[in-house]
């Protein structure tokens, strides 16, 4: 008998079907991939499972072990949920409960799915967190989420979804938010646990590279549907559908201009950021200690060309990027156009409108209640105050059409709000709310990131053929080194805030010299 076995599963809500007749099976030790776009099913599906997609009416049936999981009464669902089948969700920042340290959280599974003791349950929590590779486990369970990096809370939501020794992980884009080194890290976790505790594994994921090192099939889903499933050594290396064959073919292409530019818009010589923190003891009563978050660094910013800036979480990119935006105190020297930021809003002015930010989720950093004909036309009002309401809104439409959104394709498209628009679309907004004051400088921050990989080609060359059109220069910040390869003119290689490596990149790339940076192209191009 097949561990879970799922036949003709329909999930609607107020009555749209998103799920048309899924079915597949999954034996036990077994590890199976769902791949797919963004809205294509995958995590409802999971969900709806367990019966945790709110709103949802479910169809179908999904047998555990003989009892179908749709029809279970609720309380042997409860015994089901976190004991026999366990999830892993997609940002253990929203997971995670804020109000109690992930000890605390990781012990209640514990206490309530294997009957431990207070003293025992936490006990184990920590040894579960130890065993997940959390340095300092004992200190770390006291830490709350937030207090946690992105990494290590993702291995804390390992570790609670393993305590309750489950038989089925299901694993929801388990490392996205994750850099390239981490990523590693965890699926390496992941397929450890998987072997020694002899569990079966459910990835959702629409990462296919990592599909290949880790799952033995996949199952392939659009737009609710399953268009393809087997081995996973079949199906991606001579995929037979046309949805497959696209998604295994979009992968960064480089396209950029080869042509040098002499002209140096950015440059910093010794630049360095410090942050206050808070001394433990009684020293903390009475002085502040400091930070080193950046470390005398160089770089040079040049028309035309993009600096790529790679590195783990806590290595200075984000730091950097907020430095050459004016937006951090730093020391040493830093000048845009041979100026320096002052600190005082008339004479900052100029400089802010020479060089804009695109950031890495369009969902969060575009304002829910403006329409996208204030949201992109918000810069304009700042930087250009003078300015018709005709002349402003053609500039509006200008900077829409440049990124692919045009009213014949959007009726309504000024008055529209951002919810109505896909992850793609939504990045293509953010970006023409940064194009739309004519910026020399755009400083990129996790563009692609949060976007599925045929959405993130598409990303990719609209930014390409700007910066062709226009000599736009780029400072690209990511953890992604093929989104590095396709897009960057140089790289700088940063670790705890110091620069390793600076270089043409592909000499960086196809020549690390650094054994921190060979290890960061292995992790992402492994042979």
């Amino acid at each position: 008998m097949s561990l879970l076995s799922v036949e003709r599963l329909r999930v609607a809500f107020a009555g749209r079907e998103v799920v048309h007749g899924l079915e597949f099976r999954i034996e036990p030790e077994e590890k199976l991939a769902l791949v797919g776009e963004s809205g294509s099913g995958k995590s409802v599906s999971a969900l709806s499972l367990l019966r945790l997609a709110q709103g949802a009416v479910v169809s179908g049936r999904a047998l555990w072990q003989g009892e179908d999981l749709l029809r279970m009464d609720l309380q042997r669902l409860r015994g089901v949920r976190g004991g026999e089948i366990a999830m892993i969700f997609q940002e253990p920042m929203t997971a995670l409960n804020p109000l109690f340290c992930v000890g605390d959280q990781i012990a209640e599974v514990l206490e309530l799915k294997l009957g431990m003791s207070r003293q025992q349950a936490w006990r184990e929590a920590v040894q579960w967190l130890e065993r997940t590779g959390l340095p300092d486990a004992a200190i770390k369970a006291l830490h709350f989420p937030h207090q946690l990096s992105g990494g290590q809370r993702q291995r804390a939501m390992i570790a609670m979804a393993l305590a309750g020794r489950p038989k089925l992980l299901l694993a929801d884009e388990p490392t996205t938010a994750l850099d390239v080194s981490l990523r590693g890290q965890i699926m390496e976790l992941l397929r450890e646990s998987q072997a020694r505790y002899g569990l079966a594994v459910m990835l959702i994921t629409h990462d296919l590279p990592m599909v290949r090192q880790f799952a033995q099939r996949v199952l392939v889903m659009e737009k609710g549907h399953c268009v393809e499933q087997g081995e996973v050594s079949r199906v991606l290396s001579h995929p037979g559908h046309p949805y497959t064959q696209k998604l295994v073919n979009s992968l960064p292409v480089r396209d950029v201009r080869t042509e040098g530019e002499d002209d140096v818009l950015a440059r910093a010589h010794q630049l360095t950021v410090d942050y206050p923190v808070k001394q433990s003891g009684w020293r903390g009563w009475f002085r502040t200690g400091r930070f080193r978050a950046l470390d005398g660094i160089d770089f040079e910013v040049r028309r035309g060309q993009t600096l790529g800036v790679v590195g783990e979480s806590g290595s200075g990119k984000s730091t950097l990027a907020l430095s050459l935006l004016g937006l951090l105190s730093s020391s040493g020297h830093l000048s845009l156009w041979g100026q320096a930021w002052c600190g005082k809003l008339a004479v900052d002015l100029t400089l802010r409108r020479r060089i804009q930010v695109v950031f890495q989720d369009p969902f969060s950093s575009l304002s829910p209640r403006m329409t996208v004909g204030e949201i992109v036309q918000e810069g304009l009002n700042v930087h250009h105050p003078d300015l018709g309401p005709e002349v402003r809104q053609s500039r509006v439409l200008t900077a829409l059409q440049e990124v692919g959104l045009t009213e014949t394709e959007f009726p309504g498209l000024l008055q529209r709000y951002p919810h109505e628009f896909s992850g793609g679309q939504r990045q293509r907004l953010a970006i023409a709310r940064a194009l739309v004051v004519e910026p020399e400088v755009l400083v990129l921050d996790e563009p692609t990131s949060a976007l599925d990989v045929s959405i993130q080609c598409q990303i990719l060359e609209l930014l390409q053929e700007l910066q062709k059109r226009k000599g736009l220069a780029y400072v690209l910040i990511t953890h992604d080194l093929a989104v590095v390869r396709a897009m960057a003119h140089r790289v700088l290689v940063l670790r705890h805030g110091r620069v390793i490596e600076h270089g043409p990149a592909t000499q960086v790339l196809e020549h690390p010299e650094d054994p921190y940076t060979q290890a960061l192209v292995s992790a992402s191009f492994p042979a």
